[in-house]
């Protein structure tokens, strides 16, 4: 894939509201890396429609599809632009099998009310509820930027002769913790100042000094909606964790500076602590299977060594 990933969306011109959440969508995606193709930014009178689908969902290395029911019937009954975009996919389906180029994206009521006959089966991100909405987005950006958590590595299993030390908290260090480096400055978005609710707020990014594994980013977005201690300025739902930074998305700096920064100094400082406990609960309780497993072992072959036919 390309430095900079592309993707174009395709979506049914609901209503004016509709439009600008797409638009959002799109503005928030190219905030954060993509190189985002929308047809309220590339299309001028005069062009040709059928060239520019044609094109757009050919060129990119996503498509997201924004499903709502009526995306659904036009699609379904191949009506207007909708339905010759999905033409287009439904071939490059058929020729490519690239599966994973189409993202559906769940926008209003039910999956089976809103997603063509073409997808109803596709692992598709659920956008509509606002308390979810970031966490799935992150399922969402992640994707794109091809930086999803992995599997680790397949390590060799070695029989344990001899038993081993129950580890103690202070074999986990400082040097383990999350800590925060300070804003990327360069990567603070633009407020969109249109006049809707919340557009004098943006997203301002937190480097940090790694990049924390599936637990710990869980643990922050739960801690950020319900922290310790906030302000009245507290903001839930609008922190989460994407690769090695924080982001806080639907504030502005001056709040970061008079509210925010000790709620998020207390929020990861927690958030470490709990971590801390958990690792060290699992580390217990596989020194317990371990010993369980030996034990368990010795057992059998002292009685085994009992039994003469």
């Amino acid at each position: 894939m390309k430095n900079t990933p592309t993707a174009f969306i395709s979506y049914s011109w609901d209503d004016d509201d509709h439009k600008k959440w797409v638009k959002a969508i799109a503005i928030k995606l190219r905030d954060d890396g993509v190189d985002v193709k929308l047809d309220q930014w590339e299309l001028i009178p005069g062009d040709q429609l059928p060239s520019f689908m044609e094109k757009s969902i050919r060129d990119v290395d996503f498509v997201l599809i924004i499903c709502t029911p009526n995306y659904k019937r036009k699609s379904d009954k191949r009506k207007g632009g909708v339905g010759y975009e999905g033409d287009i996919i439904t071939a490059e389906l058929f020729q490519n099998q690239n599966h994973r180029k189409f993202i559906p994206l769940l926008r209003k009521s039910e999956w089976i009310e809103s997603a063509p006959s073409w997808i109803s089966g596709k692992y598709y991100i659920d956008l509509r509820d606002a308390v979810k909405f970031h966490s799935n987005y992150e399922d969402l950006i992640t994707t794109i930027l091809n930086i999803r958590e992995a599997a680790p590595p397949i390590g060799q299993y070695h029989h344990k002769t001899t038993d081993t030390s129950i580890p103690n908290k202070e074999e986990i260090t400082e040097n383990d913790e999350i800590l925060i480096k300070g804003i990327l400055v360069d990567e603070v978005g633009e407020p969109l100042k249109n006049g809707t609710p919340g557009s004098a707020l943006y997203k301002i990014p937190f480097e940090l000094n790694r990049r924390p594994d599936y637990v710990w980013r869980e643990l922050f977005r739960q801690t950020w909606d319900r922290p310790p201690q906030w302000t009245g300025m507290h903001r839930p739902g609008i922190g989460y964790v994407i690769g090695n930074k924080i982001i806080l998305d639907g504030t502005t700096i001056e709040e970061v500076k008079k509210y925010h920064k000790d709620t998020l100094k207390l929020v990861v400082e927690s958030v470490n602590k709990r971590y801390k406990e958990i690792i060290l609960q699992e580390k217990l309780k596989k020194e317990r299977e371990e010993k369980e497993r030996i034990n368990h072992r010795n057992n059998i072959k002292n009685i085994a060594d009992d039994i003469e036919f």
